[in-house]
């Protein structure tokens, strides 16, 4: 792609779209493994993960330290032999403690063989006062389901749909998102803690306020999901807000309820959907001779409010093709003029026979009552590409991660 031949610092101008402030491009690091997100300091520090080599700190004047590696990689000071990555699983989501002066924390998320079957975990760590390296590992969240077997889906190998995103909120507090596995019995579990989104205090204990359905597991925010892996908050009301992966179709953004159920219920036999494959009727395309992917896709719905009338209703649903919505962040500052306090959102894109459809980063406005206003695609000044996570820093700039290997910036005249 056109944007890896440009030197670090490097600088380009887009053209000017609908709402669209014209864009400064820097490429931040490049030549990387899968990186999956970011999480910074205040004084531009920035941390980031690679899905299958580990966590690494890029420091404001450009110097890159590895802090801790997977199995097999090289030129980390410490590896955690437990940690693997397979498919879609790794080493995903990271976050600072906001509390980061005092107490040094650092938490990431990664798929770990320590228990069998696998599982995934958020881990807690300091940081070196010389960020050399990161100690202190502890595992305050260590029973999100791994997928372990392949199964009869497409994209069904083992490692797939563990969401990833770890964040703070305003109020302090930590969440985490984990997707469904390809099981069946995952998203409307209350024990299983796939599918949901989990809203916990530093230590990995559910927050005082949570009030799941009875009989739920106490860290239990929302349930029903598909494989979140974008969340958000609102800066004005701290709302949380999900970006989520559709089947064939209907990516989504839902405003959460606290307690509330997504509506994501892929067991056959449900709504006279038949058997499906491995008992996961999550891709309808496997049903239905005689249809197209489309016709038969319409019969799983992502928020099946027939079933659940109460679920949570999404703010916005692409309404076609699913082209993997992933990451999620509000931006903030005048200097994003019309866009200040607008959420945006990476998408992956998704093509069939090797041709990527889809890859984009989208602006979605939104009113008082959280309803979408409207969806404009930001105009970029480098190639897309998969994007898989976006962070606003604290020069207010939009930061970028593609699966291509590059951290891009974005920064408004």
């Amino acid at each position: 792609m056109a944007a890896s031949a440009l030197a670090v610092g490097s600088a380009a101008v887009a053209e000017v779209g609908t709402n669209t402030s014209s864009l400064q491009h820097e490429v931040v690091l490049e030549g990387l493994e899968n990186p999956w997100d970011m999480a910074f300091l205040e004084d531009g520090t920035m941390f980031y993960t690679e899905k299958c080599k580990g966590l690494s700190v890029m420091m404001p004047d450009g110097s890159v330290t590895p802090l801790l590696g997977m199995p097999g990689s090289e030129g980390y000071p410490a590896t955690a032999d437990d940690l693997f990555c397979e498919g879609q699983a790794g080493m995903m989501g990271v976050a600072v403690d906001p509390a980061f002066a005092d107490n040094r924390r650092l938490y990431v998320y990664s798929t770990s063989n320590m228990s069998d079957p696998h599982t995934n975990r958020l881990m807690r760590f300091e940081v070196a006062e010389d960020f050399s390296g990161v100690s202190g590992r502890t595992d305050i969240v260590d029973d999100v389901p791994y997928k372990m077997e392949a199964s009869d889906h497409p994209f069904g190998g083992p490692g797939a749909h563990n969401g990833g995103r770890v964040r703070f909120d305003a109020d302090g507090s930590l969440w985490l998102t984990t997707g469904d596995n390809h099981n069946e019995e995952i998203p409307q579990s209350p024990t299983l803690m796939g599918s949901k989104v989990l809203r916990i205090d530093t230590d990995g204990n559910a927050h005082p306020d949570n009030s799941p359905p009875e009989g739920f597991d106490p860290r239990t925010y929302t349930y029903g999901h598909r494989n979140v892996q974008g969340i958000a908050f609102h800066p004005g009301t701290n709302t949380p807000i999900v970006a989520e992966h559709g089947p064939w179709h209907s990516d989504e953004i839902t405003v959460l309820e606290n307690g509330g159920n997504a509506g994501w219920d892929p067991r056959d036999n449900m709504a006279g959907r038949g058997d499906c494959p491995d008992g996961y009727c999550g891709y309808m395309p496997n049903q239905g001779e005689g249809m197209n992917r489309f016709e038969r896709a319409a019969f799983m719905p992502m928020t099946d409010l027939e079933t659940y009338p109460d679920a949570m209703p999404p703010i916005w649903d692409n309404n076609g093709w699913s082209q993997g919505t992933s990451s999620a962040a509000f931006l903030t500052g005048e200097q994003w003029g019309d866009w200040d306090g607008a959420m945006v959102v990476g998408i992956m894109g998704i093509g069939f026979g090797g041709t990527p459809i889809g890859q984009r980063i989208d602006v979605i406005e939104l009113d008082e009552d959280m309803s979408v206003v409207d969806v404009t695609e930001m105009t970029l000044p480098m190639d897309a590409g998969r994007f898989r996570s976006v962070v606003q820093g604290p020069d207010g700039s939009l930061y970028t991660a593609v699966d291509e290997g590059m951290i891009h910036k974005l920064t408004p005249n």
